[in-house]
């Protein structure tokens, strides 16, 4: 396993996740040891196959008690934080995950002397009529506010293989001949690669990241909503009606059904649904982009067919280029 450097030891909140497990990964290649904070360490251990023996262990944290946070934080180099939540759910609500979480994981970082990697997405506003957008703010701010040469990542949409995005659409095409585009599929994204996302983050804990800045995080291809869906079913290989939902028809089932679990849309995700999710012209200009930190983004089309291929109909399994 290749060594980057001087190992340290970096404390990974949200390490079991989606993003979580490929930011491990991408730390453990370099050396590093890594301290996988979770509220359920039992639920972690298959992230002890991504190091070397003894290099990745979970220990219990939970951003609402900060004895946890600190202890977690205790003795390290880094931290990391990844955590967020797209939907509330009893007390996991935006204002403990983003704002309160935040700052308690920025505070425990400063007394233990580590440098901050803070993890937040593009949309994040103290203005945004989203609860997920102000929180992600205020979840900035506590960073930056706590550490001033804190490093604030703004990614858009992440894909890859265990995504939430392309995967759960793939699914319901799969089970539906109709996929709603809502307000038309207007909104326009700028999806970036996992792989990308993490190698940004290990990056930043090498030092090689201008801290006290937000780098905004997107891929090669702008797309709108419904440009996305098109891709995703060219992808599995089916046909199916791509129909508008008005904002307004939209709202009223969010409104309606969002408080269920397992409801399809919430009133928050179609606030956020309003506003563009792409990397600004000034993040652009100033470089604090994939490209900014020496990164060439992955495109969709290169890396959607590695795993969108299990979704396309029955006798078509086998993936692109494969006999």
């Amino acid at each position: 396993m290749e060594n980057y450097g001087s190992p340290g030891l970096v404390t990974v909140f949200g390490g079991s996740g989606f993003v979580g497990r490929h930011v491990v990964r991408a730390l453990a290649a370099r050396g590093y040891r890594v301290r996988v904070a979770v509220r359920r360490p039992d639920l972690a251990f298959h992230l002890q196959p991504l190091g070397n023996l003894g290099q990745i262990k979970a220990v219990q944290a939970n951003l609402r008690y900060r004895w946890s946070v600190d202890r977690a934080c205790e003795g390290a180099d880094h931290v990391v934080n990844l955590t967020g939540i797209l939907k509330e759910s009893g007390r996991q609500t935006f204002s403990a995950v983003q704002d309160f979480g935040a700052r308690a994981v920025a505070e425990a970082a400063r007394g233990a002397g580590a440098s901050l990697i803070h993890m937040s997405a593009l949309g994040a506003d103290a203005d945004s009529p989203s609860a997920y957008g102000r929180t992600k703010a205020a979840g900035e701010a506590a960073a930056l506010e706590t550490i001033k040469s804190a490093i604030v990542l703004r990614p858009s949409i992440i894909f890859g293989p265990e995504d939430d995005f392309f995967n759960r659409f793939a699914e319901m095409a799969r089970l539906s001949p109709v996929l709603p585009l809502i307000g038309g599929g207007h909104t326009k994204f700028q999806p970036v690669f996992v792989g990308d996302v993490a190698e940004t983050v290990a990056r930043a804990v090498d030092g090689k990241l201008n801290g006290g800045k937000i780098h905004e995080l997107g891929g090669p291809e702008v797309a709108s909503f419904r440009e996305l869906m098109e891709l995703m079913l060219r992808e599995i290989d089916r046909n199916r009606l791509l129909v508008t939902i008005p904002w307004f028809i939209a709202k009223g089932i969010a409104k309606a059904t969002g408080w269920a679990p397992g409801a399809p849309i919430t009133i928050d995700q179609v606030r956020m649904l309003e506003t563009d999710n792409v990397v600004s012209p000034e993040a652009q200009k100033s470089g604090r982009t994939l490209e900014g930190a020496g990164i060439t983004p992955h495109s969709m089309a290169v890396e959607l067919s590695s795993y969108l291929w299990r979704f396309r109909p029955q006798g078509q399994f086998t993936r692109k280029g494969a006999a």
